[in-house]
């Protein structure tokens, strides 16, 4: 299947967000299902997922969307430090505008690490307009394997030419990033967080990924991620995978995907 790309800027009061969108270059008819909206991680953009939207894409027939939040990838840089509600800040400010961007009206919210705290809380915040939610690798609370992952990878980041990696992703903002991602699931005023004070039900069907082998988070995150859900939900434990399945496991992935979409449309 061809896959068409557009790319918008998205204005919001505190600078511009980048964001594209894949779509089919074939229509099925006149029937549009809702898009699917991916929300990365702590270190990412929309360059970081790679070809995985495309994929996306044309294993569901439907159109993907991704953007760059507030200081990352291509968009403007954040005005300050990351506050420790910034994942709630996504939903309720940044979120609304995309969607009014892209003239969205329903959509299926996807989500990789915190991006999948960020799709729980967008569905629970806009229940009439999610129709599906995928969580990946997604945290519920702050462990200290996740705490323990974060300070070894802060840790690694010193070494030289380590920040080379992120700089050639988000330039000049590398430092403010990666000090996003770091100090702040480091500190203690994050340390209560947890996802049900943000997305307290899930009432849309819910599929929950994660890695067997996850070194940012325990099987403990999936199955509280799952309880929240009041709809019909399925958990899948991939083998042999670690903290970026649509990466390690992209098949298994995608299938999954399809398959939740299917029940959905049913």
């Amino acid at each position: 299947m061809l896959v068409n790309e557009e790319t918008r800027w998205i204005e919001t009061s505190c600078g511009r967000l980048f964001s594209r969108r894949w779509s089919p270059a074939t229509k099925n008819g006149d029937r549009h299902p809702p898009p699917i909206i991916l929300f990365h991680d702590s270190l990412g953009c929309v360059e970081l997922w790679r070809d995985f939207p495309q994929r996306l894409c044309q294993a569901t027939g439907r159109e993907v969307l991704a953007y760059d939040r507030l200081g990352f990838g291509q968009s403007d840089a954040y005005p300050g430090d990351l506050p420790t509600g910034f994942i709630r800040d996504e939903a309720e400010r940044f979120f609304p505008l995309l969607l009014g961007q892209w003239q969205i009206e329903a959509f299926v919210a996807f989500g990789h690490s915190v991006g999948g705290a960020m799709a729980a809380t967008c569905a629970a915040r806009y229940p009439q307009q999610c129709q599906a939610l995928i969580t990946e690798s997604a945290q519920a609370f702050v462990e200290d394997r996740t705490r323990q992952g974060i300070q070894l990878a802060k840790e690694q980041f010193q070494a030289p030419g380590q920040m080379q990696r992120l700089h050639r992703y988000h330039g000049a903002k590398a430092p403010w990033v990666l000090a996003a991602w770091t100090e702040t699931w480091l500190s203690e005023a994050f340390a209560p967080w947890t996802l049900d004070s943000s997305a307290a039900a899930i009432d849309c069907p819910l599929l929950v990924l994660h890695g067997a082998d996850d070194e940012y988070g325990s099987l403990l995150h999936p199955e509280r991620i799952a309880s929240l859900a009041t709809a019909s939900s399925r958990c899948l434990i991939l083998d042999d995978c670690r903290h970026v399945p649509h990466r390690e496991a992209t098949d298994a992935v995608l299938q999954a995907v399809q398959q939740h979409l299917r029940i959905d449309a049913e």
